[in-house]
């Protein structure tokens, strides 16, 4: 191959230069992405922008990545077929006791949520609408129930089915199976934190608690619920024991909740249908189209040996796993301020992947600690997709909520440290029910 125009250093200023000056203008990322790749493959005698629309299109020719618009169909389906209604009546019967009820309730739908759609912003956009303006009718402060909204639908990402994890798995080639076992421990443990946070908000607030639910309410919500709460067990269950691959769970996923919505709880119309089908036609381009664009952008870094140089000196530090993991964590948590997750997972995930290599991280560990840490970008601005569709919904200003949030990820935090620090946190359920997924 002849002498390249750029050096690893220079081609790194400018793809990164271009990329953070179009998002100041306001371009969208994942056009950005495709944009800071055009000048290099106009001045460089080898490349052609041919290379922009093969990479683009490699990285849609894959069948891992078919799941995606399926799960966010499932969740569209849910919210239109009154699934997400007798989650909500189960929820409430658990914790309507507890300080903060409503509240409360928010997060527990959200851990149900997200064993469903493993989508934060659709789980966001379709939270949004039911609590927000409920808690604050309530008597609950407007930045704590956008706050809480927001932050409790990160758990989609860490919980089980997520997309994180399906991009994770196919563009870093980890064990899906693994990854959907390896997220449940740390998302419930964030729902935890996070259930604790209200209890004290609402004790120094004195936010509403309501009636404990009998035990007679109680079997009736469940028994009315647990056709809603299968969905998880066949999507889950059936990848970890082999009976289907993760985009053959995601169909079932959908004829699951659609049977349901139709003949079960009967309240899905050929309108609502169209309404599902419509959200998850706009929110598969927006999100297939940053994986598209991500992976040129990455194939590009490739190119020019970009993270070999990034790496190069931080290898010499002599860092071990956990001293890595911290830094790994670092680097995700400042990238996923400003970029979306998964062109996070494909630009960034690929550079760190050799350090943690190299200091003997389980890969479904190193994965968990990335994708933990992506989802603090959901909610922390400029980017923090997730809190900005909850201000929306709600008509504020970021600004107006950042403290509340800000608040709430400081618990969150601890649980991210437990990720780094202790392992088998992630680790145990992989390597009780399947050692074969680890390494």
């Amino acid at each position: 191959m002849s002498q390249l125009l750029f050096a690893p250093g220079q081609a790194a200023a400018v793809l990164f230069g271009i990329f953070f000056l179009l998002l100041l203008l306001r371009v969208p990322v994942a056009v950005a992405l495709g944009l800071a790749c055009v000048p290099m493959l106009f001045m460089e005698q080898q490349l052609s922008l041919m290379v922009l629309v093969q990479e683009t299109f490699n990285a849609y020719n894959s069948f891992i990545l078919l799941a995606v618009p399926f799960f966010l169909l499932t969740a569209n389906l849910m919210n239109t077929g009154g699934i997400t209604d007798r989650l909500v009546r189960l929820s409430r019967a658990l914790v309507g006791r507890m300080p903060g009820s409503l509240a409360q309730v928010n997060i527990v739908l959200s851990i149900f949520f997200a064993g469903i759609s493993g989508s934060s912003t659709a789980d966001a956009a379709s939270q949004g609408k039911i609590f927000i303006e409920a808690q604050t009718k309530e008597g609950y402060d407007l930045s704590f129930s956008v706050a809480i909204t927001a932050v409790s639908a990160v758990m989609a990402v860490i919980i089980p089915p997520s997309i994180l994890m399906i991009v994770w798995g196919g563009v870093l080639t980890t064990s899906i199976g693994a990854l959907f076992l390896a997220g449940i421990i740390p998302g419930l443990l964030i729902g935890l934190v996070q259930m604790a946070t209200v209890h004290v908000y609402a004790k120094r607030r004195g936010y509403p608690t309501y009636p404990a639910s009998g035990l007679r309410e109680m079997a009736i919500a469940f028994a009315v619920a647990i056709p809603a709460l299968m969905t998880p067990v066949i999507i889950i269950g059936g990848k970890i024991f082999g009976w289907f691959t993760a985009t053959e769970s995601a169909c079932i996923a959908v004829l699951y909740a659609a049977a349901l919505s139709v003949f079960v709880y009967r309240e899905m119309n050929w309108a609502g249908l169209y309404r599902a089908l419509l959200d998850t036609g706009r929110l598969t381009g927006v999100t297939l189209f940053c994986v598209g664009t991500a992976s040129a952008f990455g194939w590009m870094m490739a190119y020019y040996q970009i993270p070999q140089a990034l790496l190069g000196n931080i290898l010499s530090w002599g860092l071990g796993p956990i001293g890595a993991g911290f830094f790994i964590a670092f680097v995700f948590l400042v990238v996923g301020c400003f970029l979306d997750a998964i062109p996070a997972i494909i630009i960034v995930g690929a550079i760190l992947q050799p350090l943690a290599k190299s200091v003997g991280m389980d890969p479904v560990h190193f994965a968990m600690v990335g994708i933990v840490s992506l989802a603090f970008g959901l909610v922390t601005p400029p980017y923090g997709l997730c809190l900005m569709i909850s201000c929306s919904i709600a008509g504020v200003r970021i600004g107006y909520v950042l403290k509340d949030v800000m608040i709430m990820l400081m618990p969150m935090l601890l649980v991210l440290v437990l990720v780094i620090v202790w392992p088998q946190v992630s680790l145990f359920l992989p390597g009780l029910i399947s050692p074969d997924f680890l390494r």
